[in-house]
């Protein structure tokens, strides 16, 4: 640990336990890192789904070390505090979930999440008991780092073919009685079941903001009790899905006409230019 991951850390924890809303984006490289510290936000997360498209792979492509050194890459380039997307630990066991905790803090993050899914896809979702037991081990890791790691527990159901609120709950209830600092079930589309959640539980609550077609925004969240609200992979899904149009423009029209709306030259280079 170094005294500014413990500044960063500090400074993490603190967004959490202050009043109101604050949105965490996911930057899939270093360039879209910079550029989201310009623009004032407070912390980062990493996306396992932006890494992997960043390195022209599938999601759950990514090697333990790749994604390490993902995360090392995004940590040196910002003065922000970056919390990671571990998945589910680089492991099955509670064991090897505490030893990915150790070998993420040492790539100076401040934050991580762990999740229930388990990468099979016969029973993509780990039992009850099991996952429980994950998250406990990983928050055991976290607590004798010699900073505050702020450990998010996530339950994968309605990302993975499982979308039974009560059954969310259940897994969020306990994880956060393991002593996970925030809880997370991603997918969740109404703002009914957002409020449900929040209201069963008494840690914050992360909320991932993917589909416009919800309906409702940053206000709209706060209110309903969400602490945190990341974005996911959208960042690389809209830079990718602007590049694959522009190509196709060219391959199949064989005209340019994208190019009177791309951003400036010197304009993109100042979000790159750091002072000293």
């Amino acid at each position: 640990m170094t005294v500014n991951q413990q500044t960063k850390a500090t400074a993490f924890k603190k967004l959490h336990d202050r009043d109101g809303v604050f949105v965490i984006p996911n930057p899939r490289d270093v360039g879209s890192a910079r550029i989201l510290e310009s623009m004032g936000f407070e912390a980062l997360a990493t996306t396992s789904a932006g890494m992997a498209f960043a390195l022209g792979l599938t999601d759950g492509a990514v090697t333990p070390k790749q994604t390490l050194d993902h995360f090392r890459n995004i940590v040196s380039t910002t003065g922000l505090p970056v919390s990671a997307d571990l998945e589910q630990g680089f492991g099955d066991s509670p064991e090897a979930v505490a030893e990915t905790i150790q070998s993420a803090a040492e790539t100076g993050l401040v934050g991580c999440s762990i999740e229930d899914y388990s990468g099979d896809r016969d029973r993509p979702i780990y039992g009850f008991d099991h996952a429980v037991e994950c998250i406990a081990a990983a928050v055991e890791a976290a607590r004798v780092l010699p900073f505050d790691f702020t450990l998010t527990a996530r339950s994968e159901n309605f990302l993975r073919g499982n979308p039974d609120l009560g059954d969310a709950i259940k897994r969020l209830k306990a994880f956060e009685a393991t002593g996970a600092d925030m809880l997370y079930a991603p997918g969740l589309t109404t703002l009914d079941d957002i409020r449900a959640v929040c209201t069963e539980i008494k840690q914050p609550v992360n909320v991932v903001m993917e589909a416009s077609r919800a309906g409702f925004g940053v206000a709209e969240l706060a209110d309903a009790g969400v602490k945190r609200i990341s974005v996911g992979a959208i960042f690389a899904r809209a830079a990718y899905g602007e590049f694959i149009r522009v190509a196709k423009e060219i391959a199949t029209s064989g005209t340019f006409d994208f190019a009177d709306d791309v951003i400036g030259f010197a304009e993109l280079s100042r979000y790159f230019s750091k002072s000293d």
